[in-house]
């Protein structure tokens, strides 16, 4: 119950899903969790239940002025960090107009998912290296998705965004090994994570009922996945049996990626 005793951790995007379910985790294994996210009651609602062991901070990753600040917060009270998670993102389907596919895509929107899911976990790792580099090493788990290794038609933006995300892992966790840093960074790949996330795509009632049925019936392990299942991969990662693992991409998926094919229904 102590892989992460006296570990400083940050998670981003953890009022909910799967940010919430890593930070509760976290803590059970000894660690000190800063949770951050843009929904402040959530957030705070979560860290007053976690205990003394978490604080919340508001962080909209895509602002590079919040991350000046949240760096200044972990270095004045903590002296640096140990784990970061970036898990904050968005679909864009509920947070902008949209469309996405690569034929009418709506620049807007398209810049939008690209500031959060991608340029918010460059910040991420951009800040919490120097914060590493002060404790002598850490680990930095950035969560992409199944969406970042296959392509999605309708939903391109995602798609490229966590693509991006799974690249940009190599480049840091190449760059710190080369400098010497003692600092790992590995990426997640979830699917069918029953998140709020889905909640958009799922619908209510009858309809919900048989567009899950219908999703599961393509999962090799024939069921959605649990946010604490993610999170087990990212309490790995983030712990010190992970510490020969960097550059690495960990699917967690049902079994999806072995080998499961799935076209787009013709139209």
């Amino acid at each position: 119950m102590e892989r992460l005793k006296n570990k400083t951790a940050l998670i981003t995007g953890a009022a909910r899903g799967i940010g919430e379910s890593i930070a509760r985790l976290f803590i059970q294994e000894g660690a000190r969790v800063i949770l951050s996210d843009i929904l402040d009651q959530q957030g705070k609602e979560l860290a007053k239940e976690l205990g003394e062991m978490a604080c919340y901070t508001h962080l909209d990753v895509k602002n590079e002025g919040e991350w000046q600040l949240v760096y200044e917060r972990i270095l004045l009270e903590y002296g640096g960090l140990d784990i970061l998670v970036n898990n904050a993102g968005i679909t864009g389907f509920l947070e902008t107009k949209g469309p996405f596919d690569a034929e009418q895509v709506d620049m807007d929107s398209w810049n939008e998912v690209m500031a959060v899911n991608l340029n918010g976990t460059v910040l991420g790792c951009k800040y919490a290296i120097p914060l590493m580099k002060r404790k002598g090493g850490g680990s930095i788990v950035n969560i992409s998705s199944r969406s970042g290794i296959v392509g999605i038609p309708g939903a391109a933006a995602y798609a490229a965004s966590k693509a991006a995300v799974r690249n940009h892992s190599k480049s840091v966790a190449l760059l710190c090994a080369e400098k010497g840093y003692a600092i790992r960074c590995n990426s997640i790949h979830p699917a069918a994570i029953m998140t709020p996330m889905w909640d958009s795509m799922l619908g209510e009632g009858e309809m919900r009922e048989k567009i899950i049925e219908q999703v599961e019936s393509g999962i090799p392990l024939g069921r959605f996945g649990k946010p604490e299942e993610v999170a087990y991969a990212a309490l790995f990662l983030a712990s010190d049996e992970s510490s020969y693992l960097t550059g690495i991409e960990l699917t967690v998926d049902g079994g999806i990626l072995a080998g499961a094919e799935a076209k787009p229904q013709k139209r």
